[in-house]
């Protein structure tokens, strides 16, 4: 388990010699590390500690919605939920990888054969995912804006009624997606691969006015968007930042 303290990494002692396959966390304080052989390991601020977690099934993913409120998901159709005291099976019957929700009645786990499931805070559904795949990570800017990514570069998006696919450009597995926006994130994956998908800068469309047609001729204005896209039919334009100045064609 290593630590980044805002300038460097540091090995942290975790008593355990599992290997460790997920983290997360309430705060700097209340983190869970879940692993082999069912291991979850919590930290407290100060140091790493064992929990029992009901189970022997390899554990590969953690999310939760408070320190309170935690799913663990792993193999075999292992579902746990810890509820700030114990963990508790809620076992589904197959194989997941990584878990993710916008709440504690919102939750997206997704693992092998296509699978994502759904909790709505009292029981998990069958999504349909549209892939054939192994899904390897989930994560949302809300729950109406999830992507799950996995085998061979898959990308799906959901949109609060369904899965889609989406063009990440690879073939290569990707493992894991996180974003701080749905239009700002990053996807990493196999032999180095990273995505990310930048937020597009707006794009404005102007007209030349009363100097339409003309050439050589120099326009300077004012943008209220910064890192901005300018297009106009018969015009070349740049990125501007604040004030553009562009040449007629």
């Amino acid at each position: 388990i290593l630590h980044y303290d805002g300038s460097s990494w540091s090995a942290m002692s975790s008593g355990t010699t599992k290997h460790i396959d997920g983290v997360w966390g309430s705060s700097g304080s209340n983190v869970f590390a879940v692993g082999e052989d069912g291991t979850i390991l919590h930290y407290n601020g100060s140091s790493w500690s064992a929990m029992s977690s009901g189970t022997t099934n390899y554990l590969s993913g953690v999310w939760g919605s408070s320190g309170s409120d935690v799913f663990a998901v792993g193999d075999w159709g292992t579902i746990l939920h810890y509820d700030g005291s114990s963990w508790s099976v809620m076992n589904s019957g197959t194989i997941f990888n990584k878990v993710w929700g916008s709440s504690g009645s919102d939750v997206f786990a997704v693992g092998g054969r296509e699978t994502i499931l759904h909790y709505d805070g009292s029981s998990w559904s069958v999504m349909t995912s549209g892939t054939t795949g192994y899904l390897y990570g989930v994560w949302g800017s809300s729950g109406s804006d999830v992507f799950a990514v996995g085998y061979s570069g898959r990308i799906l998006h959901y949109d609060g009624s369904s899965w889609s696919a989406m063009s990440s450009g690879t073939t290569s597995s990707l493992w894991g997606v996180w974003g701080s926006s749905g239009s700002n994130f990053f996807a990493v994956g196999h032999s180095g691969t990273i995505l990310t998908r930048a937020a597009q800068a707006p794009s404005i469309t102007i007209s030349a006015g009363p100097n339409s047609g003309q050439t050589g001729q120099q326009l300077t204005f004012g943008a209220s968007a910064t890192n901005c896209t300018l297009r106009a039919s018969g015009w070349t334009w740049g990125t501007s930042v604040g004030t553009f100045s562009g040449t007629a064609n």
